[in-house]
């Protein structure tokens, strides 16, 4: 079956999370994907976390259907042979600190003037440009900066971070999109151009309604804890056995919740029939859902609210994650075993396309297993390439 991105040749140049998990998502839906490591250590992911057999399990989900090329790019005759990739490639990824690959003769200009065809994708802490440009960032900090480290928690407590990279991997989805983007436009008139994503420009395009809040009432929105500020009902309830999160928030579901649990003089009242009047009095409407739900077990609450067709659910650990039939018969995960033969489970492919949809064509790759076939396509020789080795260049 095709792939969307059939054809398409992506050029990984990054490590860790953001330019990575962007390349993955590219290739689940058919592109070709080479990826640069650095001789003898390779990408830092394959050591984080937890290790099988001295790789990072981690590694078998962000780097599934790529090729893995080791090559030390501060060489000048392998930044020659970068060069030549490139020029064969549709897309190339980086996300380097910026000034980085301009250093080793390989940023968006010189790699254009090999191939006016090409799209580059960037993504770095701050940006290619403005003040804050050479200053490292990471994720966590993006994070911060974006907004969202300030909403999360508990009021008047330390802001807590969320528990994965989301900075990392928002700014790879945008990423995505600025790549399916520029390769549509290049359809259409020809040129590649360069897309320039920062970690903390992709957290802040989450932020909803804070900034017109603040410019047009000086509203600073403070965290919440487990409410939604501004909507109501949504929270999360604790029952005899553990939490549920309950979203009541629209009119007609905020009638059928209050019917649920017995509360009609709530449904009923006027003042409580729209969001603004039950964020009013948010205190007396969760006050009733929790002394309702205490009152019950997890099981029972969901029973009562699925079949009154309230928005409502358990918080889930990986292991419910891993027994949810849900999760299984949407093909979200998928069985993979590790290469000397180990089981495995690995998340399924997102978005689902109805006709040509993403798969995993291969496992992750063992550190340059690809090295020789690529640079053997490319024409060097097998003597160079010794000499290279035994240099450590490759």
């Amino acid at each position: 079956m095709h792939k969307p991105l059939d054809g398409i040749r992506v050029l990984e140049m990054g490590q860790l999370i953001a330019g990575p998990f962007a390349a993955k998502i590219l290739g689940e839906f058919g592109a070709e994907v080479i990826k640069i490591e650095p001789p003898g250590q390779g990408d830092p992911l394959r050591n984080w976390r937890l290790l099988h057999q001295g790789t990072s399990v981690w590694w078998q989900v962000q780097s599934r259907n790529k090729q893995s090329v080791t090559l030390d790019l501060r060489q000048p005759e392998i930044q020659a042979v970068v060069r030549r990739l490139a020029a064969e490639c549709d897309v190339v990824v980086e996300n380097f600190k910026p000034g980085t690959l301009e250093s080793w003769g390989l940023g968006w200009d010189e790699l254009r003037a090999v191939n006016p065809r090409l799209v580059m994708l960037r993504v770095s802490g701050y940006g290619q440009t403005g003040p804050y440009r050479d200053r490292p960032g990471f994720g966590v900090v993006a994070e911060a900066m974006g907004g969202l480290r300030h909403l999360s928690g508990e009021p008047g407590r330390t802001p807590v971070r969320v528990g994965v990279s989301i900075g990392d991997s928002l700014s790879a989805l945008h990423g995505v999109i600025g790549v399916l983007l520029a390769l549509r436009a290049r359809d259409r008139d020809g040129a590649g151009q360069m897309i320039d994503v920062a970690l903390y420009e992709s957290v802040f395009n989450m932020m909803e309604s804070l900034l017109p809040e603040y410019a047009v009432f000086g509203e600073v929105r403070q965290p919440a804890g487990s409410s939604l500020p501004g909507i109501a009902p949504s929270n999360a309830y604790a029952c005899r056995d553990g939490y549920v999160l309950i979203a009541g928030n629209g009119d007609s579901i905020f009638r059928r919740l209050m019917q649920a649990i017995g509360r009609e003089d709530l449904g009923k009242d006027p003042a409580l029939a729209h969001n603004a009047g039950r964020v009013a009095q948010v205190d007396v409407i969760d006050g009733a859902i929790g002394d309702w739900a205490a009152a019950r077990t997890q099981d029972e609450v969901l029973e009562i609210l699925n079949a009154a067709r309230i928005p409502a659910g358990r918080i889930y650990d990986i292991a419910d994650i891993a027994a949810d039939p849900h999760y299984r018969a949407r093909d979200m995960i998928l069985d993979q075993p590790l290469p000397d033969g180990t089981p495995c489970q690995v998340p399924g492919i997102v978005p689902k396309l109805s006709a040509t949809p993403g798969g995993i064509r291969s496992r992750a790759p063992a550190l340059g297993e690809h090295t020789d076939a690529v640079l053997e396509r490319l024409g060097v020789d097998a003597g160079t390439r010794a000499r290279w080795r035994e240099r450590g260049f490759i």
